[in-house]
């Protein structure tokens, strides 16, 4: 693909462990893309000529925008708070939230959305590794003339993408989906902290459960996922997937359950994981 089959400009509005691998898969496919974060512009290496630090330059210069930053907070200040990209004269024609955000906080930036912008919930799941692979999978919300002008660059990005239905529909799938991946999180650092009390090779218990019922994503990709042996902490991504399911409760009514409150406590207790070499080759 090249900047004369998008015709556009393309933006990647927070440049970190997933937005910067997307910014240059879209690159080396030969998208007129560009970054904007508000680190230090140090911080990107070879990208940072990509990079448009000011929001009002980002603003004009991209005519769509993917949104990658952290949370709802940082959705807010891009779109309308400090940084303000959607409040200025010069501004995208498209705008694309792909970060894991509250479906309720989606439906509300959808109501705000100006009329003359098109907006489309993209978020993806595949985690730092299948970014820079091109493999991402994306659950999608928006109207088909909003999706029409995204797919183009999904199919870049990814290899699984799924249109869902109006805007909501995507983040409302990613928040079960993420919830499910949540527990298997938990059950699969339980279990391994398990077999170690027992006496079992982890990496035996990991080669068996890949191939049997104790199959998860997080088991299965131990080895490729970055974060898989953080503990928990805020800032980094066992946080964010904390924050994941708050958006997920917060899509429901009633407030968490005894298994949701539960599943929090056990996320937050999470220790490093110090795991022998060893795993798929």
């Amino acid at each position: 693909m090249s900047e004369s089959e998008t015709g556009t400009a393309v933006g990647i509005a927070g440049c970190g462990a997933m937005g910067l691998p997307m910014a240059r898969c879209l690159r080396a496919a030969g998208v007129d893309v560009w970054g904007h974060d508000v680190r230090h512009i140090d911080e990107f290496g070879d990208f940072a000529p990509r990079m448009i630090m000011d929001a009002g330059a980002f603003a004009a210069r991209c005519d769509i925008v993917l949104s990658v930053v952290r949370d709802s907070r940082q959705t807010e200040d891009l779109c309308f708070g400090g940084q303000g990209i959607l409040r200025r004269a010069d501004r995208p024609s498209l705008f694309v939230t792909c970060s894991t955000l509250s479906p309720r906080f989606v439906a509300d930036l959808a109501q705000r959305m100006p009329a003359d912008i098109d907006f489309a919930d993209a978020p993806m799941s595949g985690a730092p590794y299948r970014a820079a692979l091109g493999t991402l999978t994306f659950m999608v919300g928006g109207a088909d003339g909003a999706v029409a002008r995204l797919m183009p660059l999904m199919r870049v990005m990814g290899d699984g993408i799924h249109h869902l239905g109006p805007v909501g529909a995507g983040m409302t799938c990613k928040v079960l989906n993420n919830f499910v991946g949540v527990v298997g999180v938990v059950a699969v650092r339980k279990a391994l902290a398990s077999a170690q009390t027992l006496g079992l090779d982890r990496r035996r218990l990991l080669d068996v459960m890949r191939v049997s019922s104790g199959s998860t994503w997080y088991g299965d990709n131990i080895d490729a996922i970055d974060w898989s042996r953080q503990g928990y902490d805020p800032g980094n991504t066992i946080g964010i997937i904390e924050k994941d399911v708050k958006a997920y409760l917060d899509a429901l009514d009633g407030g968490p359950g005894a298994f949701e409150a539960a599943l929090l406590e056990e996320l937050r207790l999470l220790e490093p994981l110090e795991l022998e070499p060893g795993g798929p080759s």
